[in-house]
């Protein structure tokens, strides 16, 4: 279940036709795919895109996208605080950022520049696509991370960061994933 928060109006939003319209009338696509299968931590990224195939392959068709992969953090992830920090610096992409929350939770953070800084909190079933050159960072939570997602591509050089070095992000740092 998504929940968006604008936290300079003290703002959260929990329906999830509410959070569509707020993210299309920005031109990011938010959506809820069915996410009935449970995988184990030795599940292959074969497995988990293969479980998906049914909603992924044509939605990968239809927006032009070529590659998919699976990204998993949990606790045990080497060296989580450095890759943390690379994800939490506010950036862009050359292309379109989408992720489809197969397990776990993560915040994406967004700057339009033209309204206040507002996240959304995305979960088991929800997908995401940031469109290229939106400012926006990540965070997976400071303790017990645990997000496993698919991350679709139309050429993977397009999710390297452009970092804005703005430190925007800092301004939100206190701020705490909703319950």
């Amino acid at each position: 279940m998504a929940i968006l928060s604008i936290p300079e109006q003290n703002i959260e939003i929990r329906d999830s036709k509410e959070i569509k319209e707020f993210f299309n009338a920005r031109g990011i696509f938010f959506d809820q795919w069915n996410c009935s299968v449970v995988f184990n931590d030795e599940a292959t990224q074969k497995e988990i895109l293969d479980a998906y195939s049914n909603d992924l392959n044509p939605f990968m068709t239809k927006g032009g996208y070529v590659t998919a992969d699976v990204i998993s953090i949990n606790e045990l992830t080497e060296n989580y605080d450095a890759i943390r920090s690379k994800f939490l610096a506010e950036h862009t992409h050359s292309e379109d950022e989408i992720r489809f929350f197969v397990d776990g939770k993560g915040i994406f953070w967004f700057n339009l520049e033209t309204e206040p800084v507002f996240n959304l909190l995305c979960e088991k079933g929800d997908l995401i696509s940031v469109p290229a050159g939106t400012k926006h960072w990540f965070d997976a939570g400071e303790n017990n991370p645990f997000v496993k997602a698919i991350r679709i591509f139309i050429d993977m050089s397009g999710w390297i960061p452009n970092y804005t070095a703005s430190s925007l992000e800092q301004n939100f740092s206190n701020f705490k994933m909703p319950v």
